[in-house]
Formats: structure tokens, C-alpha cells, sequence
């Protein structure tokens, strides 16, 4: 007999897909700016200022009330108080980029989740353009779609970087060396937060290129360097304060991290320190659940061995390849971003 489980729960996963479409959808036609500029707006207000049929507009504001997107009061419509908060501190741009970066870039290779996770292979790549078994080879070959990627790291990065440039001590590094630095935005995010730092981006010549035109454009060529290098393959700059690697090891396996602390450890200065910033699995299994549902896009495009690395897990990777002092700090905000770190030992 059937009907008397409760299957409510279960509504806003069965129609998840409908979900993102909604808010997507409102972003596109930039319901909660004109809502924000004009409102309270009735249906028909709505339909008018974003030229849509008015039964366009009455799925839409439905879709979006009965997500708690928008709210309505007296027949009007307005941006439900997230939402607000979003537009008037500056967040909802960079959410409207990783929206498209979910669309264009995400979307159809989650549908590949199940069968990724029978082979253990990022089974998603078959939905891009090109050749080679990562994103990042398959991205260099898609220029749109680099660019989209690079914008949507940038949003993500954006969002995350307080618990890096507010909550990390840096009064004793003078000097940064950025592992896998990308387009810059951590290295400027940095050097703009900190006046006293120097930073250094190590990376593939196509992310140097725009790591390059980004720091000339934020006018901080004389303290932001770049050097081209393979992060496995070539040497590394030596000397450094402090090693950077920001939104790296949710990419490689637990070897390919080892192997990278132990080049982090060797081109330390004695009693420099290594940072690993990214997003994080609690030690227990059971969240936080933004960092479960993002494992989805680890599992099917990234890399074969990409995902959300616990806590425990880092901190076990630093013991065996030598740092000492090891400390976790963990973001106020709404992702799941932290900060692990350990020391070099000064020399005997």
C-alpha cells in the first residue's frame, strides 16, 4: 500500500533543478534590481518593466515568493530581505556570476553525478568542448568558457577571502608565494589588505596572462609579481614568508597534496609558514551541506580526484611532510571557507 509516507522533504530535491531555474531565471531578466529600483510592484508592474507577457511574470513571481526569493504584500512584490541584503552590499553580482558559471559551465555535467561516481572519473567533461581529461586543459581550448570559469573562481573567491584577509595573522610575512595563484584575485585581494606584503602568483602561462593584465589594472605591478611554472613539474620560487595555496587541494588527491606541501616545505624560508585556503568537510562526515552539494561538481569536472577534503584530513597532510604548529581557522560567513596552516621549524 502507498501513500502514507511524508514525502514533503523531499520536494525540494525532486524539483531542485526547477529551483535554480527560477532564481536563475530572475537574475537573467533582473527581477530583483528592477524590484529594488521600482518596487513594491504589482504583476502587472513587473510584467511591464521587464517586458514579459504578464503570464510570464505571474510564473515568475510565483516561482520566486514561493522560494522566498521575493515577498508580497498588498498585491506588490519585493526582494525578500537576503536578497536586499545582497543588492545593497555588493554580494549579488558576484552571485549572478556563479549563477552563469552554474548554468553554462555546470549544469548538464551534474547530470553525469551517478555515473562518475560508478567509475570514479569526471564523466561531465563529455558535455565541453574539446580534448583532455581535466577542466583546465579543456577550458584552455574554450576561451568563452575560460573566461566564464575565471569569472565565476573570481565571485567564489570574492565571497570567501574575509576569512583570509581578516582572520589570518600576516604582521609577521613580508613575503607570499600564491601556488596555483590564477587570475590574481587572492594575490590583489591581499596586497590591498595588507600594505606591507608582497606576493608572488605561480602558475600556467594562460592564468598568468590575465593574473598579469589584473594586477597592472589594480595598479600593484610593484609589489605583485608572476612566474610561469607547472606546479608538479617545475621548480618553485624559494624564500618565501608564506605559501598560499587558495582553492588548490579540493582539486588534487590526498598524494598529489602531499607531494605539493613537501615542495611547499622545501621552498620555505626556515620558520615560514604554509596556508591552504578552500572549503571544507566537518571532521564528522555530516557537512556543512554546501560542501556535499559542491562535491557534486568535484566529483564530474574538475579532475578524476577532486573533492572537499576534511579538516582532519589537511591537517594529517601537513604532519607527515614535516609542519609543526598547526592551526585551523574557520570563516564566519555563510560558506564553508577556512584556513589550515603550519610552520617549517626554524633551523637548528
Amino acid at each position: 500500500m502507498t501513500g502514507k509516507a511524508d514525502l514533503s522533504p523531499l520536494v525540494p530535491l525532486i524539483f531542485g533543478f526547477s529551483a535554480f531555474q527560477q532564481l536563475r531565471a530572475a537574475s537573467e531578466l533582473q527581477l530583483f534590481e528592477y524590484l529594488t529600483q521600482n518596487g513594491p510592484a504589482t504583476c502587472d508592474q513587473v510584467a511591464e518593466g521587464l517586458r514579459l507577457p504578464a503570464k510570464s511574470a505571474r510564473k515568475l513571481l510565483f516561482g520566486t515568493t514561493a522560494l522566498g526569493l521575493t515577498d508580497r504584500e498588498d498585491g506588490a512584490y519585493v526582494p525578500s530581505a537576503p536578497l536586499r541584503d545582497a543588492i545593497e552590499d555588493g554580494t549579488w553580482p558576484l552571485i549572478r556570476n556563479i549563477l552563469e558559471f552554474q548554468q553554462r559551465l555546470s549544469y548538464l555535467p551534474a547530470t553525469e553525478y551517478a555515473q562518475s561516481l560508478r567509475t570514479g572519473e569526471n564523466e561531465g567533461l563529455k558535455h565541453l568542448p574539446g580534448r583532455g581529461n581535466d577542466l583546465y586543459t579543456r577550458l584552455e581550448q574554450s576561451p568563452e568558457l575560460e573566461n566564464l570559469f575565471f569569472r565565476g573562481m573570481h565571485a567564489w573567491s570574492e565571497l570567501s577571502n574575509p576569512v583570509l584577509l581578516d582572520q589570518v595573522d600576516f604582521r609577521d610575512t613580508a613575503t607570499v608565494l600564491d601556488v596555483g595563484g590564477g587570475d590574481a584575485v587572492n594575490a590583489i585581494a591581499l596586497a590591498r589588505s595588507h600594505p606591507h606584503l608582497k606576493v608572488t602568483v605561480f602558475d600556467l602561462e594562460g592564468a598568468t596572462e590575465v593574473a598579469r593584465d589584473n594586477i597592472r589594472a589594480a595598479g600593484l605591478s610593484d609589489r605583485i609579481d608572476v612566474v610561469v611554472g607547472d606546479m608538479f613539474s617545475d621548480p618553485w620560487p624559494r624564500g618565501a614568508d608564506l605559501v598560499l595555496f587558495a582553492h588548490q587541494f579540493v582539486i588534487w588527491s590526498p598524494e598529489q597534496n602531499r607531494e605539493l606541501l613537501k615542495k611547499a616545505y622545501d621552498a620555505l624560508r626556515p620558520g615560514g609558514r604554509v596556508a591552504v585556503f578552500n572549503a571544507f568537510a566537518d571532521d564528522d562526515g555530516r557537512g556543512p551541506l554546501y560542501a556535499a552539494l559542491d562535491n557534486v561538481y568535484f566529483a564530474t569536472l574538475p579532475a578524476e580526484e577532486a573533492t572537499i577534503y576534511q579538516w582532519c584530513e589537511h591537517e594529517a597532510w601537513l604532519r607527515e611532510t614535516g609542519f609543526t604548529d598547526i592551526t585551523r581557522t574557520r570563516g564566519n560567513g555563510w560558506t564553508p571557507h577556512g584556513v589550515i596552516g603550519g610552520s617549517k621549524p626554524d633551523a637548528l
